[in-house]
């Protein structure tokens, strides 16, 4: 019997809005020289055994520069398909805006229950993440993925069967590694926000 598909993602690294702490959607920002760094680190560990390169996983990646450059630098840019599902949350009139900002004018605003006004909602943003889920979930193979902070987290809950909302609990910092795979045949996080790499 075929292992069940598990679907590995990959944060791209740090850009100079992610460092500030600004809402990065469809504005297509470059790596730091530290997010190129670490994504030189993330892909010798994915090299590294027990990973071992990933023979036969199939490689997607957001088209937008910041995912795209991180898939190429940790060296899977040659397997990788451009993929629009993967791109980053919409944040319309809050592009570029700090939470700081938002709240300024908004007190009680939280992303994960009022979404962002001119932008994509939420129920887009989790029928993306269920083109996704359903995609990794399609063959007996594993998949991995490099995308963005909010659309790897909605993944996540998909891939758990939980509303979107519940990625507000489950936070990822760049250039992190996560493993969706399964427990007891149900879905299940296998590894989540680990940036042990960056440490070594």
């Amino acid at each position: 019997m075929a292992p069940a598909p598990r679907i590995l993602l990959a944060r791209h690294g740090q850009t100079e809005w992610s460092l500030l702490g600004k809402h990065t959607g469809r504005t297509d920002i470059p790596l730091l020289p530290e997010g190129r760094a670490g994504a030189k680190l993330l892909g010798e560990r994915l090299h590294r055994a027990p990973l071992s390169g990933l023979p036969g996983v199939e490689v997607r990646t957001s088209p937008l520069v910041r995912a795209r450059e991180t898939c190429e630098i940790a060296g899977f840019g040659g397997r990788a398909t451009d993929w629009d599902a993967l791109m980053e949350w919409d944040y319309g009139a809050y592009e570029g805006m700090t939470p700081a900002e938002i709240k300024a004018g908004r007190p009680d605003w939280f992303i994960w229950r009022d979404g962002v006004p001119d932008g994509e909602s939420m129920e887009s943003l989790s029928a993306r993440a269920d083109e996704v889920v359903r995609w990794a979930r399609s063959a007996d193979r594993d998949v991995l993925v490099f995308a963005h902070g909010h659309i790897l987290r909605a993944i996540g809950a998909r891939w758990l069967g939980e509303h979107v909302s519940f990625a507000a609990r489950i936070r990822l910092d760049p250039t992190s590694l996560s493993v969706l795979g399964w427990a007891y045949d149900a879905p299940a996080i296998e590894r989540w926000n680990d940036t042990g790499h960056l440490s070594l």
